[in-house]
């Protein structure tokens, strides 16, 4: 039973696998219908959302162009978002990927009609600018100094830097989207953004309501408690 229980499957942290699902859920009809506007209906265009389409701040974290990109932004969804749930919690996560997904978006639309005029700028789509985020906060408050990087020794501060070059070669992903979430994750990570901040205590009594204490009951998904004690006794356990 031991060894059962080692091969067993870890279960999926609760908010990354609903954001993985609100992913399918909002790219699948466009893809099986293969209509681009389809598909483009939620992407960050700034021409939209001076027609008042403000929902689009943050649904662009949820299309995708193609399934090559919707397969890449899963396993991004899987391996970024999961991890950052578990260091930060799962109210929290939601909290800071929605403030990534409206801040990495204003930024965009700020520096798009500069860049738009010496090269073309892809539409901002796909959960990569939040998870560039995460890991600008994760790398920027990290204890560790150096790491290892494809086998190269490199300081921590500089791996999303090299990750954002790598992402470069991902279909219809935003250079520009993807540098303007890094941004906002290291001015996060960098104590700039205080006022998002919000106490453990908080934190706590948020996992009681709802649609948190609904996401608790979801069998075979893992809720990561609001405090740190009560999350490293979780992770014990």
């Amino acid at each position: 039973s031991s060894m059962a229980a080692r091969w067993a499957p870890a279960p999926v942290p609760a908010a990354a696998a609903f954001t993985l699902l609100l992913s399918l859920a909002a790219s699948a009809p466009g893809l099986l219908r293969g209509s681009p506007s389809a598909r483009s209906a939620a992407a960050l265009r700034p021409a939209a959302l001076r027609s008042g389409e403000v929902y689009r701040l943050i649904t662009y974290i949820f299309v995708y162009e193609d399934l090559i990109s919707l397969t890449c932004g899963a396993i991004i969804i899987w391996y970024f978002a999961g991890s950052f749930e578990k260091n930060v919690g799962t109210v929290k996560h939601c909290f800071l990927t929605i403030a990534f997904a409206i801040l990495s978006a204003l930024l965009y639309l700020l520096l798009e009609p500069v860049v738009s005029r010496v090269s073309e700028v892809e539409d901002a789509k796909g959960f990569m600018p939040v998870a560039f985020a995460t890991l600008g906060v994760s790398t920027t408050r990290s204890r560790m100094k150096r790491t290892f990087f494809f086998g190269v020794r490199v300081p921590v501060v500089l791996v999303p830097w090299f990750m954002l070059c790598i992402a470069w070669f991902i279909p219809h992903s935003s250079l520009l989207s993807n540098l303007c979430g890094l941004v906002a994750g290291e001015a996060y990570g960098l104590g700039y953004c205080f006022c998002l901040d919000f106490p453990e205590s908080v934190g706590s009594k948020l996992d009681r309501v709802f649609p948190f204490s609904l996401l608790k009951r979801i069998p075979g998904l893992k809720y990561i408690p609001g405090s740190s004690a009560e999350r490293r006794a979780f992770e014990n356990s």
